[in-house]
């Protein structure tokens, strides 16, 4: 995960999935869900930052749960990021 500072007020998302870890659009396209719901509930804790969620080969065995976890994981340690700025 990469973030910048923004002059937003706001959170924006991108994020990359590429087809040489995630073979099939199915399992593109679930990584992408879980990206978005987890980034939709943390998005009012998160200020203003651009994040870029860059998707590694574990991705493609991971359960939606682990999945949510690790971003879990990442949202929050962005969030005292966001505090301290």
């Amino acid at each position: 995960m990469l973030y910048r500072c923004s002059s937003l007020d706001y959170a924006r998302l991108g994020m990359t999935t590429p087809g040489r870890h995630l073979r099939s659009a199915v399992a593109r396209n679930r990584v992408r869900r879980v990206i978005r719901e987890s980034f939709r509930l943390m998005h009012a804790s998160l200020g203003g930052f651009d994040v870029v969620v860059m998707v590694k080969a574990a991705a493609a065995t991971a359960t939606s749960a682990e999945l949510r976890a690790s971003l879990d994981t990442h949202w929050t340690r962005l969030g005292r990021a966001a505090s301290r700025a």
